[in-house]
């Protein structure tokens, strides 16, 4: 319960109001090593922690990613640091994506606006061979291009496994003349792709109204309920379950998540007032 301090390495901006922050511990110390799909608390002195999922390599033992969107106080307190600024860290913590289940099969990897974040711990694991997966296809889709998360990354991917290891396609809900790539909501290339649901195993991070939508498309191609995966981030607050804030039907986000199986959440995550 106590923070561990972290210096802040290096910090990239995303695009506006959006950023990333490479943080390594005091010297000496080391990261606790961490799964893909969880997170960390970090702590802005003065200001209060608040819930940050990974988005760094798990195989980067020295450091943690975190890639942060400013929207309340605590946010915005953590953008205003610099290199060399300490912020506190506790964690991991919860649930991560079982990268087990993806030996053999075709993964599908679906991601909307920040959702890439927690994903991309995930894709640094298949695209490294350790889970033998046959195939990996990323569907990401954003507001807008200028909106795209780790875009010289997204370009480096689509050139570096062009062979058809990793199938990406990236879309946007509006751009301008500028634009060369999609412009549409994600399910249109998922409904689009040539995928057999059977051997296909699903995971899925963004707009719970995206991962709905999505959701129902894969069902209709095929995936089993229990081969489809999501990430819910809902009100953490104290990553332990005590605070009861993330409570969501029977389970607490925090916990029991953030990752859950669809099958085993499905009447809890198409309830919409919940």
């Amino acid at each position: 319960m106590i923070p561990t301090l972290y210096r802040i390495d290096e910090r990239s901006e995303e695009y506006t109001g959006t950023f990333t922050l490479q943080i390594r511990p005091q010297p000496g110390d080391r990261p606790t090593p961490f799964v893909p799909g969880q997170f960390n608390m970090l702590y802005a002195f003065g200001a209060g922690e608040v819930p940050i999922s990974m988005s760094g390599s798990p195989s980067d033992d020295d450091s943690y990613v975190h890639t942060i969107r400013s929207h309340g106080l605590v946010t915005q307190a953590l953008a205003r640091l610099r290199p060399g600024d300490v912020i506190g860290v506790r964690g991991p913590f919860g649930c991560g994506w079982p990268l087990e289940v993806a030996a053999g099969k075709e993964v599908l990897i679906i991601a909307g606006g920040l959702g890439l974040a927690p994903l991309r711990p995930l894709i640094y694991s298949l695209l490294g061979g350790h889970h033998r997966a046959t195939r990996v296809w990323l569907f990401y889709g954003a507001r807008r291009p200028q909106e795209l998360l780790y875009q010289r990354e997204l370009e480096r991917w689509q050139s570096e496994h062009s062979e058809g290891d990793l199938k990406l396609t990236v879309t946007v809900d509006q751009a301008d003349s500028g634009w060369r790539g999609r412009v549409g909501v994600i399910t249109q290339p998922l409904e689009a792709a040539h995928i057999d649901g059977q051997s296909a195993i699903a995971f899925l991070c963004g707009p719970e109204v995206m991962m709905r939508f999505c959701i129902q498309t894969l069902l209709d191609k095929g995936v089993p309920e229990g081969a489809i995966y999501l990430s819910m981030e809902r009100n953490m607050k104290c990553a332990t379950g005590l605070c009861g804030h993330c409570q969501w039907g029977p389970n607490f986000v925090c916990k029991d998540g953030p990752v859950f199986r669809y099958g085993s959440v499905r009447s809890w995550f198409n309830l919409r007032a919940l």
